[in-house]
């Protein structure tokens, strides 16, 4: 029975260039979830974050560690992630990011719906009641929450933040969702996951998390990546609309 500790649960850590960050952050996910198995996906990463990862395994059995040979996107390192998390048995998944901008403190709370059964996917949501933003600008502050406005008008969703990449999954519903169909880019990945569960009739809530600037190191988010986002996001609801007119006009075909 999964539970709080994150019996059974697996957290998902994808990293690139976090070796300042990771000893720190691995620690403090399992002391907020002692029975979790910690999972580091390490995009080859020049400053040595990789080997680390290693000897942290070597010291610890509940780390273990992806190698992948090059940087290949936030969105992939996830999908790896997750693919190797459902085969090694985890009836949870967790996702969040090295840098801690997520707080391991919240990750009890995270899983709490996950395992009482109230939810298939838990979204540490910035702009739900409760949530809060700190040490950012005004202007990536606007950004961010019109990135989920944005979405969530286009797209049809109730969940207020749909950017964030702190979440709980339940192993049944990843199952359930085709990974070779996500574009998997790395702001979009995060709204595209959350529309596929939503369509597949996931049960989804928000608890509320305070969000923290990246202690070291620079943000890897970029104006490129925002605008593929925007594009990407009107290109989802143009194929959802596309596959609708298309099973209408088979219906009507087969009804003449």
């Amino acid at each position: 029975m999964l539970n709080r500790t994150g019996d059974s649960a697996w957290v998902v850590l994808p990293t690139y260039d976090e070796a300042e960050n990771l000893p720190g952050i691995a620690a403090a996910i399992l002391g907020a979830l002692p029975a979790a198995t910690l999972l580091v996906v390490d995009d080859g990463s020049p400053d040595g974050t990789g080997q680390i990862a290693d000897r942290l395994a070597a010291a610890d059995p509940r780390i273990r560690v992806r190698h992948r040979p090059a940087k290949a996107g936030l969105g992939r390192a996830y999908l790896d992630g997750f693919g190797v998390a459902l085969a090694g048995g985890a009836t949870a998944v967790i996702q969040m990011d090295a840098d801690w901008s997520h707080d391991p403190a919240a990750l009890p709370a995270l899983l709490g719906p996950i395992a009482t059964r109230s939810a298939d996917l838990v979204i540490g949501s910035r702009y739900t009641t409760g949530g809060r933003i700190e040490d950012w600008g005004l202007g990536r502050r606007l950004i961010s929450r019109m990135g989920s406005l944005f979405a969530r008008v286009v797209l049809n969703l109730r969940s207020n933040d749909l950017t964030g990449g702190f979440k709980a999954w339940r192993a049944t519903t990843l199952t359930a969702i085709p990974f070779d169909g996500v574009h998997a880019g790395g702001y979009v990945f995060q709204i595209e996951m959350t529309l596929r569960a939503s369509r597949a009739g996931a049960r989804i809530v928000e608890v509320p998390i305070t969000f923290r600037d990246r202690r070291v190191g620079r943000s890897k988010m970029s104006r490129r990546i925002i605008v593929e986002a925007l594009v990407v996001v009107v290109r989802l609801r143009a194929d959802e609309i596309v596959a609708a007119i298309r099973r209408r006009s088979r219906g009507g075909s087969a009804g003449g």
